[in-house]
């Protein structure tokens, strides 16, 4: 099974790319999703959170102010790497366990959700294929801050804590541009799925497991044989 990565960045659309991408029945692993799950009241990430930053950032209902705590990394670059280190390893264990569940089903891909993928680098490695979404830099600014009645700096902010559109565009295997009506992405997206439909790259990934399962349970064979041998002779 391929994985393949979605990103891109703030605003640009990629939640829109995302929604078509499920309409066409892709399976989409999304950890935006699975990021609030870990934080749920009560669970580790929640408690860590909870001890670093203090109550203050907790709603009545216990649940995490998001709007606060946005407020306190997005300023400070050592909370925001931080509160990372908090969630990330959580969120990666979810991942791995649900794209092992799509693997044991037979799926030929499934996409990985991932707002942040070149910025934590840490799932890069294991993803076959990247897809960017992708818009104009002012029509992203101005959405940004239409989307979460964000003041411009606030929006800036918010975008000069990841990559520029164009690193992440020049790393990309895909490239869906959002900046025109959405009849124009949903064509890119048809276009890119067509491709992947077309890989056999997953044939590979499946051969080398194949063989390795093999393996194990011929050793696993032979070390009972050689047990039930040694048994009977020293019995």
């Amino acid at each position: 099974m391929l994985l393949i990565g979605l990103t891109g960045g703030i605003a640009t659309g990629k939640s829109t790319v995302a929604n078509k991408l499920r309409d066409l029945g892709i399976v989409i692993i999304d950890a935006d999703v699975i990021a609030r799950e870990v934080v749920e009241p009560g669970k580790p990430a929640w408690k860590k959170i909870k001890a670093e930053f203090g109550e203050e950032i907790l709603l009545p209902n216990g649940e995490l102010n998001r709007p606060l705590l946005g407020e306190v990394v997005f300023s400070e670059p050592d909370k925001r790497r931080k509160l990372n280190s908090i969630t990330h390893p959580q969120i990666y264990k979810e991942i791995f366990w649900k794209c092992l569940k799509m693997l044991i089903s037979g799926h030929q891909y499934v996409i990985l959700d991932l707002p942040l993928l070149f910025e934590s680098g840490k799932m890069v490695k294991y993803v076959s294929k990247v897809i960017v979404v992708t818009c104009d830099e002012n029509q992203q600014l101005e959405r940004l801050m239409m989307r979460n009645n964000f003041t411009r700096n606030e929006a800036e902010n918010r975008i000069s804590a990841q990559l520029s559109l164009q690193e992440k565009c020049q790393m990309a295997d895909f490239v869906i541009d959002n900046s025109g009506d959405i009849n124009q992405t949903h064509k890119q997206v048809h276009q890119v799925v067509s491709q992947l439909n077309q890989s056999y790259g997953h044939w590979k990934l499946r051969g080398i497991l194949l063989g390795a399962t093999l393996t194990f349970c011929g050793l696993v064979t032979w070390s009972l044989i050689f047990l039930s041998q040694w048994l009977t002779k020293n019995g």
